[in-house]
Order: C-alpha cells, then sequence, then structure tokens
C-alpha cells in the first residue's frame, strides 16, 4: 500500500523512501511552535537588515545576529526532537528508527 494511502489530516509528510533514503513529513499542530519561532526570527532579520542600512552600531548588530541564529538553532532542533518522537512512537517496539539519518540531522545543526 502507497504511504500517501495513509496520509492523516494536518501532516505535512511521512516516511518514505526516496532515492534509497528515508524522508520523513512531520505534523503541522507539534511544528506551531517552530513556525512561530521561525516567523519571529524572521521579523528579526528584516531588522537587522534595517540596522545594517541605517548604519546602527556593530555590536547592536552582532547582538541581534546571535538572537537570531540561537533562534534558528532551536527551531532546528526542535524539527528533529519532534521527528526523532514520531519514529519512535511509529516504529513501536520493532524498532526500524533510522538513528544513522536522525544522527546526520542532528549534527548538521552542531
Amino acid at each position: 500500500m502507497s504511504p500517501s494511502a495513509h496520509t492523516p489530516a494536518g501532516m505535512i509528510a511521512l516516511i518514505r523512501q526516496t532515492e534509497g533514503a528515508a524522508s520523513m513529513q512531520l505534523d503541522t499542530d507539534e511544528l506551531s511552535g517552530v513556525l512561530k519561532r521561525l516567523k519571529r526570527a524572521q521579523g528579526q532579520i528584516g531588522g537587522i537588515i534595517r540596522m545594517i542600512e541605517d548604519g546602527r552600531d556593530c555590536a547592536d548588530i552582532v547582538t541581534q545576529l546571535a538572537a537570531v541564529s540561537k533562534a534558528l538553532d532551536r527551531a532546528g532542533f526542535a524539527v528533529i526532537a519532534a521527528g526523532l518522537r514520531q519514529c519512535i512512537t511509529e516504529s513501536g517496539p520493532e524498532g526500524g528508527v533510522d538513528t544513522a539519518s536522525l544522527e546526520k540531522l542532528f549534527l548538521s545543526l552542531a
């Protein structure tokens, strides 16, 4: 049976094989906090651009860049954590979690 036949409402994607690599779609409800964080970061980036255009102090700009960077890192880790929870829940006691792929995603943020 195809994975799309089991797609519940509110899912961004689901686990499937694509060119030999597993991909996963996550529940949008679980990622609502991530979306809020990313939208806030988007606003901060616009503010940083204006700060640079206005010739603001270097320290102020770097402080805002650090805040955006931390927000993006936290968003990435939250997405990985949601994926891990979903993998564990869906794989059940028999396993099947692709830990190598999850580790690679996690380390991409380090």
